[in-house]
């Protein structure tokens, strides 16, 4: 069998940037090609066009194009053209493309198309209650018409996916993201800084960023040495037209608190896992995720989170077992749930414990790429 993946993102040197759509579909290309699953990858909107083969994997960078009129439409029949080429040459047989900005619409393949719920607009606008253009719902929703199949990481984004597109939700499969766990270790999980509170993402106001500032005042009050720790990139705010959310957040701190704040930007992702070996506590308050990789990825190594409780997060921890389950407003629960695990490292150990068991039992790869290959034989 042989797979292609049409994506924009991609974790690789040659690629500016990847978020955790790019790494969900890296973690599973990555098992494929193992499994002896012919890959191919076409990375869209590159600054130039470039074919080579690295791990097994062919990557096609498709150079971005520009148009004096009607690109929505002209790049898109040029990405199709293009691809078609190729699956005809290299006799692919399938094809996967995410929800996201609905890059397949006006496309037609000479195979099979899989879209993968990573997360539309029109999902991301409906959770969040903002309003979304025309056009991006058009695009999303005449590329889901294309398709032939469709997998969404939890059932959750999957039902409300299907209600949003008009599709039956028996359409769609539930596979959950994988993670190799033998690329999360944590040999010494015992060692860790009490009291440093460590968030990965975006910074961006549907990860909940703005509820940090009062949750973390709320922490300090009981335990006045906690550190806060940001890792990610900043971006800039739909409610205020601000370029920097940031800044936007900085200034909701208490003025006593930012002393003990670092925001670190983006770092590379061998400096991330070693703040998360550090880190007493993970802290994910997001309104708006279809899984969201950091969180499994804190738990595989056996970091206790505590996370937003909406849809899709029940699905990624047992509340009060795995990983605790808060909404993000709920400024003083979720604060006391992080100085339980800060005073109590017996509460501490077990909650790792238990998130890498259940991150073991239930997004394991080796599990997971399995499901992935059934479901493109069943299209087939």
């Amino acid at each position: 069998m042989h797979i292609a993946f049409l994506t924009p993102e991609y974790p690789h040197s040659k690629i500016k940037h990847s978020g955790g759509l790019g790494t969900s579909i890296k973690n599973l290309v990555v098992a494929l090609v193992a499994k002896g699953v012919k890959v191919t990858i076409f990375v869209y909107g590159q600054s130039k066009s470039e074919i080579f083969e690295e791990n097994g994997i062919v990557f096609h960078f498709i150079s971005d194009k520009k148009y004096r009129l009607g690109k929505w439409f002209f790049y898109r029949k040029h990405l199709q053209n293009y691809i078609n080429s190729v699956v005809k040459k290299e006799k692919i047989d399938v094809i996967e493309a995410p929800d996201w900005t609905g890059v397949t619409a006006f496309m037609n393949f000479t195979v099979p198309l899989v879209i993968r719920f990573h997360g539309s607009d029109t999902y991301f606008c409906h959770i969040e209650k903002r309003k979304q253009k025309f056009k991006n719902r058009l695009f999303e929703t005449l590329a889901v018409r294309k398709a032939k199949g469709f997998i969404a990481p939890t059932k959750y984004a999957g039902e409300v996916s299907a209600k949003l597109f008009g599709l039956h939700k028996e359409q769609i499969k539930t596979i959950h993201y994988g993670l190799d766990l033998t690329q999360f270790n944590n040999e010494h999980p015992e060692h860790f800084e009490k009291g440093l509170v460590l968030y990965i993402g975006t910074i961006i106001r549907k990860k909940g960023v703005f509820e940090l500032p009062e949750i973390f005042n709320k922490v300090r009050n009981q335990f006045p040495k906690a550190q806060l720790v940001l890792i990610g990139g900043d971006s800039g705010d739909v409610a205020t037209g601000s370029k920097s959310t940031w800044e936007l957040v900085k200034q909701q701190f208490h003025e006593k608190d930012l002393d003990h704040v670092s925001y670190l930007g983006k770092i590379p992702y061998t400096e991330v896992q070693e703040y998360i070996k550090k880190a007493n506590v993970c802290v994910f308050p997001t309104y708006a995720e279809t899984l969201g990789m950091v969180t499994i990825e804190s738990m595989a190594m056996q970091k206790p989170v505590v996370n937003s409780n909406i849809g899709w997060a029940q699905e990624l921890m047992e509340h009060g077992k795995s990983g605790f389950l808060v909404h993000p407003s709920q400024h003083e629960v979720y604060a006391q749930h992080i100085v339980a695990l800060v005073n109590d490292k017996a509460l501490y150990e077990n909650m790792g414990n238990e998130a890498l068991r259940f991150v073991a039992n239930r997004f394991n790869i080796q599990n997971i790429v399995d499901q992935n290959i059934q479901f493109y034989k069943n299209v087939l």
